[in-house]
């Protein structure tokens, strides 16, 4: 058992370096990563869409690298944006892992980008504790998904530096206590952000766009109380 811990210590450690040198390199070229952490079906890869075609109006150089165990469906949609997008499958592994963000973005990245958002594996288990380089981790919620949902994934939504529900448009037909679920962030995770957007109203469009720029001009990002803890 003690073997088994030292093992993912050395492993998160490994991650943690490769993390340091990826954000350090890209942030001497001008580019900020911004990781996106949700459940599959949280809506994620329609927000992401949205905010990518804002940033190409706006004339944000941005690109999308995005990950899933199989298809290339989610690259195909963001591809839409007018943006550089890149699939990354990762052939069964539930989470990305800094050095094969690097990997990926070897001779692919235009030198000109100024946000690279990563869209992680559907999944708020494994990819909480792994840095992708990333200078803002966001999570994302629908309103279908509960307003505990903090509470049971307390490592994902207490490392957010932004919390975003979406499908808020579908809020009173899912019962959504937008009370309870504020709430419930609130003790993972105490004075970070809870942002309100629906694809399909309008609802908060451009938010996301927006944080990220304002991290990339060196604006303070929120720091959670467990990020505070663990370093």
């Amino acid at each position: 058992m003690c073997r088994a811990v030292d093992l993912q210590r050395a492993v998160l450690a490994k991650n943690e370096a490769a993390a340091q040198i990826l954000r350090t390199e890209l942030t001497a070229r001008g580019t900020t990563v911004v990781n996106l952490l949700s459940s599959p079906g949280s809506g994620k890869t329609a927000l992401l869409e949205r905010e990518l075609r804002l940033a190409a109006e706006r004339g944000v150089s941005a690109a999308a690298l995005t990950a899933d165990l199989a298809t290339e469906n989610d690259a195909r949609r963001l591809a839409r944006s007018g943006v550089p997008v890149k699939q990354v499958l990762t052939d069964g592994l539930c989470h990305l892992e800094a050095d094969m963000v690097a990997r990926h973005l070897h001779d692919w990245l235009p030198e000109s980008t100024r946000l690279l958002f990563v869209e992680n594996v559907g999944n708020l288990v494994c990819p909480a504790g792994y840095d992708l380089g990333e200078s803002l981790r966001v999570v994302l919620a629908s309103v279908t998904e509960g307003e505990d949902k903090p509470l049971k994934y307390p490592s994902a939504f207490g490392l957010a530096q932004l919390v975003i529900v979406t499908k808020t448009d579908m809020a009173e037909a899912a019962e959504f206590d937008e009370t309870a679920f504020r709430t419930h962030v609130e003790q993972v995770n105490p004075g970070v952000e809870v942002v309100l957007s629906s694809v399909r109203d309008g609802r908060g469009a451009g938010t996301l766009l927006d944080r990220a720029l304002a991290t990339a001009e060196g604006n303070r990002v929120h720091t959670p109380v467990m990020a505070r803890a663990g370093a």
